[in-house]
């Protein structure tokens, strides 16, 4: 889900709120209902041909750290020779390659892993979108930092340099199709900087839940990056580097 819910309503201890059909692609409305047990809210909803789901869900966690970082040594996760660190989500009729020293997207394929989970990082990034593409960068395999050129006509949640869903870009840069851009993010607990092409469009903001597509939702535990394949078109990057914290 993605934006403001057009119903949300507690009463007699029973939370109800819908997802829009249009959000979720079916011909009716998911309405959920809920009650709170302890720490867990759980409840049922209404699925695809009259099915009827369970859900149920814990608050996540703050994340809030009480001092500042103390930054590790850089480590490039991209070797420029091959997929070495790093594994594939499966099989598909294409895959992830690299050629001339550049990492490049399957156009929906699988996504591409690395191998290691991280907690708090500065990560180094440059990606050169093609046209009509899409891709994005997984912080710990559940925050997507977006890259695309073929939203143009989605709001800015959708847009490059968002936190997709989340969080818009401020400024947002001009769209660039074919040049090469940079991305420095850096992921503390749950609040993000990201800096594109040198300039600041999220400045320490806190990112309020997982992007779908996340690996899990298990936020308090260290996650892999993660760059995403399975949209249409051809995203290459090069020199990943990330600098974890020291703990």
């Amino acid at each position: 889900m993605h934006g403001p819910l057009p119903k949300v309503e507690l009463a007699k201890g029973i939370l109800t709120f819908v997802s829009p059909k249009a959000e979720e692609d079916l011909p009716v409305d998911m309405v959920f209902e809920g009650s709170l047990t302890g720490k867990t809210l759980s409840g049922k909803v209404n699925g695809p041909n009259g099915a009827t789901w369970e859900w149920s869900g814990e608050r996540a966690p703050s994340l809030e750290r009480k001092t500042s970082p103390k930054w590790g040594k850089p480590v490039a996760l991209f070797n420029g020779k091959d997929l070495s660190g790093w594994k594939m989500s499966g099989k598909g009729s294409s895959e992830w390659k690299v050629e001339n020293g550049i990492l490049i997207t399957p156009g929906e394929g699988p996504e591409l892993i690395y191998d290691s989970k991280f907690e708090d990082f500065k990560l180094h990034a440059e990606f050169n979108c093609g046209p009509t593409s899409n891709s994005g960068v997984y912080l710990r395999g559940r925050y997507e930092v977006q890259i695309e050129t073929d939203s143009a006509d989605e709001g800015p949640l959708h847009h490059t340099g968002s936190v997709y869903g989340f969080i818009t870009p401020s400024p947002e840069l001009p769209r660039k199709s074919g040049e090469w851009q940079s991305y420095d993010i850096t992921l503390i607990g749950r609040r993000v900087t990201v800096v594109q092409n040198g300039q600041t469009v999220i400045d320490n903001k806190e990112i309020p839940g997982i992007t779908g597509g996340a690996l899990d939702s298990h936020e308090g535990l260290p996650g892999p990056i993660y760059l995403q394949g399975s949209e249409k078109g051809h995203v290459q990057f090069r020199n990943i580097v990330i600098t974890p914290a020291e703990k």
